[in-house]
């Protein structure tokens, strides 16, 4: 290991650290933003590697990737897409994607930096690493060219399907569904890492990231945790509630007020603290399972966020691949009750989520581990030129179709800011 005083890097060492980084066929890089969070934020770590042939490709897989590598001392870095769904349910995808990810990935890294409070440590292959970063240029490169996004489900169609899953609700189908949409562009030839800077400069969020694999990149604005470990202490953070910030600090404390009373956000949030609440206590030991913070409200760019923390013990023997199972896909972005909530996403989406609603994290070798949710994202491929972007909101029988339209362009603003785009 190296370590280096972050007084002695240069201000830009991070933007050239990270654009070192992505030359890379394998790059993860978790970014806090340096935010205040209940609980903490992701740590800084960026990792890298040339090739990963023995990588996992579904959650069967990762487990026993895990324990053949149980002597490493690398983090294992990587992604979990929706569709490890039908791996850990009786479901099946068949809505196409023009994004075509592995339903899973992971990557152990040749090098590793990890940021501290006061150093920088390198870790793995060291040699030569600081001066390759200190010699990557950083490029100006002008904004990007992407002036329309087009919609896969038009406005009609989307207002048409909060209806009927409303009709679902009334029925006794699910009690909450959270339904997504994407957008799309041919954007031809982008820069990857401008982008990112952009996106996370327009909306930092605690949970953000970079990810390379081969020719796909996930450019991650994610406010939202998904399950973390440390020691035997379990943590999940769903985000159930959302309210465009105030231009004043008067209307600001308006809207938070107004989120905080509004009935329906916080059922949906309370739905799915049930339902997480439910998942942790497969694998928790007995009576552990808390809710330390219930309907707690956090400001972020744009938006208001209502977050909840569930907590849990985990049994003693189990690891990832268990708390996996027992958790994912996380229910803020499935709805109640899941399994039935996932056969009507399929229904009602028509497009494959693939790594929306997924997760990225990392595994330490200790067996601690944090995943975040993949939302707020934009996805590229260099390889065709195609861009991609999902927003949803929670559907309740309480929904008016118009509002819910509405929060899916909230959130969807900073990525339509970044690319200068407009939907179309």
């Amino acid at each position: 290991m190296l370590t280096v005083p972050l007084t002695q890097l240069p201000p830009d060492f991070r933007a050239r650290a990270l654009r070192w980084a992505s030359g890379f066929a394998y790059c993860a890089y978790y970014e806090p933003n340096d935010l205040i969070y209940p609980s903490g934020p992701f740590r800084r770590v960026l990792a890298v590697a040339a090739a990963a042939p023995d990588a996992p490709r579904n959650l069967g897989e990762l487990e026993a990737w895990l324990a053949d590598g149980a002597g490493s001392v690398a983090p294992a870095c990587g992604f979990i897409g929706y569709e490890v769904k039908d791996e850990l349910e009786a479901l099946i995808s068949t809505n196409p994607s023009d994004l075509a990810w592995p339903i899973l990935h992971f990557f152990r890294p040749q090098t590793w930096l990890i940021w501290e409070a006061e150093a920088l440590h390198l870790h793995g292959e060291t040699a030569g690493v600081l001066a390759a970063i200190a010699a990557t240029p950083l490029p100006p490169v002008p904004p990007p060219a992407v002036a329309a996004v087009r919609p896969r489900m038009p406005k009609a169609d989307y207002l048409r399907a909060v209806e009927a899953v409303r009709e679902d609700i009334l029925n006794g189908e699910v009690y909450e569904l959270n339904l997504c949409q994407e957008f799309t562009a041919d954007a031809g030839q982008l820069d990857p890492v401008d982008l990112f800077e952009r996106l996370n400069a327009a909306s930092p969020a605690p949970f953000a990231g970079f990810l390379r694999h081969e020719s796909h990149y996930l450019l991650c604005a994610s406010p939202e945790r998904f399950v973390r470990r440390t020691d035997a202490a379990l943590l999940s953070q769903p985000i159930k509630g959302t309210i465009a910030r105030g231009a004043t600090a008067e209307q600001d404390e308006i809207q938070r007020q107004t989120l905080l009373q509004d009935e329906k956000e916080r059922a949906e949030n309370l739905m799915i603290v049930d339902l997480v609440r439910n998942d942790l206590a497969r694998v928790a030991q007995t009576g552990t399972v808390q809710v330390p913070e219930l309907f707690g409200l956090y400001p972020f760019r744009h938006v208001w966020q209502m977050i909840s923390s569930i907590t849990a013990r985990l049994q003693p023997g189990l690891g990832v691949a268990a708390v996996l199972r027992a958790t994912f896909p996380m229910g803020s972005m499935t709805g109640a009750p899941k399994i039935r909530a996932m056969q009507l996403i399929e229904h009602y989406e028509h497009r494959r989520r693939g790594l929306y609603s997924g997760s990225l994290g990392l595994i330490w070798p200790s067996g601690d581990f944090d995943f975040n949710v993949v939302i707020r994202s934009l996805q590229y491929r260099s390889d065709t030129g195609h861009l991609s972007f999902q927003v949803g909101s929670a559907i309740t029988y309480d929904s008016v179709p118009e509002r819910e339209y509405a929060e899916c362009l909230l959130k969807a603003r900073a990525i339509l800011e970044v690319l200068g785009a407009e939907v179309r």
